[in-house]
């Protein structure tokens, strides 16, 4: 796959839970990785499943998001280099993250502090061509910073009658954080996931979604697949788990397609 032409900061956010939020940053990162290219992914859900995905340790005590973000490590501290692949790093979550929401808001720039910690001269250090931001499933403090912190957002959605019904608010909240606090946000890349061919209703969202956004969304879609649900439990993208299986293969494509966006300079021109 192509390396971008710049380094690409992308939060993945839908203030929806159970869109595939977590299973696409890991999977499309595992993705990136396997095909030559430094990806860097923070774990910025309290939960930290994209922690246990990527097989990196998240015990209470181990240098983390929480620690980054309020200034006490530098980012080169915080990164591991993830089981699933040498070219893919992740910045932990701890249960600790819980409750950084309640200490920033007395915080001094609180909305930038995610931002400061991922600084060019942070990230060079590592080398990484893209950094993939995992939010929390609300429109709260967290998710805030990750939308400050990168120039792009990508929107996993469900397809599913209840998906679009909470686009609405996410994209005004994008515009809100883009009016006030970071002008070069946009939403560069749609994912549509959990796709049952079998349904009609699959068929609409998709082609509703098309309408509304146009190239933004990607021609790959991910199909519903019980092998992308099971891989989590063995601590593994579903590219280590199955690579065979028809959810690792439309995740490469997906990835393959977002990687030359970045090559050709697309995703500038798309989004909103």
């Amino acid at each position: 796959m192509p390396r971008p032409a710049e380094r690409r900061v992308l939060t993945v956010a839908n203030q929806k839970g159970g869109v595939g939020k977590t299973t696409s940053t890991v999977n499309l990162a595992a993705a990136l990785a396997m095909h030559g290219i430094r990806v860097l992914v923070i774990d910025l859900d309290p939960q930290g499943n994209a922690s246990t995905a990527l097989g990196v340790e998240h015990r209470t005590g181990t240098p983390s998001v929480y620690e980054l973000m309020l200034g006490e490590i530098p980012l080169e501290e915080a990164a591991v280099t993830s089981t699933a692949s040498p070219n893919l790093l992740c910045v932990p979550a701890t249960i600790d993250l819980a409750g950084a929401e309640i200490e920033l808001v007395s915080m001094v720039a609180r909305e930038s502090r995610l931002s400061q910690a991922l600084a060019d001269e942070h990230l060079d250090k590592l080398d990484v061509d893209y950094v993939l931001i995992d939010c929390p499933p609300s429109l709260g403090l967290l998710t805030v910073n990750a939308l400050v912190a990168a120039s792009e957002v990508l929107i996993p959605i469900q397809c599913e009658y209840y998906a679009l019904e909470g686009l609405g608010q996410l994209l005004s909240n994008i515009d809100l954080v883009r009016s006030h606090l970071n002008t070069a946000l946009h939403v560069s890349t749609i994912l549509l996931t959990m796709y049952d061919g079998r349904t009609k209703l699959a068929d609409q969202v998709t082609s509703e979604v098309r309408q509304h956004f146009g190239p933004t969304a990607l021609r790959t879609v991910i199909p519903r697949s019980v092998k992308v649900s099971e891989a989590p439990g063995y601590s593994q993208t579903v590219l280590e788990y199955d690579p065979g299986s028809r959810g690792a293969m439309s995740y490469v494509d997906a990835a393959r397609e977002i990687a030359e966006h970045g090559a050709s300079g697309a995703y500038r021109a798309g989004g909103r």
